[in-house]
């Protein structure tokens, strides 16, 4: 098995990566997906997040409100520090259940976005960074995600810099192009990575 870690900053494109090389054969474990998993309602997580934060972050539906979570947390290092106290643990755990659930020839891609901030890099065979210029990342933000500029300036701050990201990459994928263009990369990346 070859352990691989995926990340990039927000906006960067390792959504897409992360589908390509699923495409391709990878066996992917996506953390944000496993972050949404861990906080759905009935679960310890939700109940945990509720016992920080307050009920005023629930529907009224009973789920958790990710936008509103999202505005207090993003603009406050202290409150996102708390909530990653209760969220991380409890990824990493059904992270490594699917990671062993894989087979020993598989190429097992954890898809995480924090990998640098939370200085993951050393869990991982290699690490592949996904890259786009912090202009072009605003850009997706605000056009395709719908973002406040400045919600998405504080989405931004509040992650690892790409400098701190590019020293801790094995494989850099460029993506500040078209997917006609990431898809070539992410190829070449996949096959050095067979060859591992």
């Amino acid at each position: 098995m070859v352990k691989v870690g995926l990340t990039g900053g927000i906006g960067a494109g390792k959504s897409e990566v992360s589908r390509l090389l699923a495409d391709l054969g990878a066996v992917v474990i996506d953390a944000d997906r496993i972050a949404r998993e861990v906080v759905e309602p009935g679960t310890p997580g939700l109940a945990a997040v509720v016992a920080e934060f307050g009920e005023e972050m629930l529907t009224p539906q009973g789920q958790l409100d990710r936008p509103k979570l999202g505005a207090l947390v993003f603009s406050d290092p202290e409150r996102l520090a708390a909530l990653n106290a209760i969220v991380h643990p409890l990824v990493a755990a059904r992270s490594a259940e699917l990671e062993e659930a894989a087979g020993s020839y598989d190429v097992v891609v954890h898809d995480v976005p924090l990998l640098v901030e939370n200085g993951l890099a050393p869990r991982y065979d290699s690490v592949i960074v996904v890259d786009a210029p912090e202009e072009t990342r605003m850009d997706r933000l605000v056009r395709l995600r719908g973002m406040a500029p400045e919600e998405a300036r504080a989405r931004v701050a509040a992650q690892a810099t790409r400098e701190e990201r590019l020293a801790a990459a094995h494989f850099v994928v460029e993506n500040d192009g078209a997917l006609a263009d990431l898809e070539p990369r992410v190829r070449a990346v996949w096959d050095r990575l067979r060859t591992v």
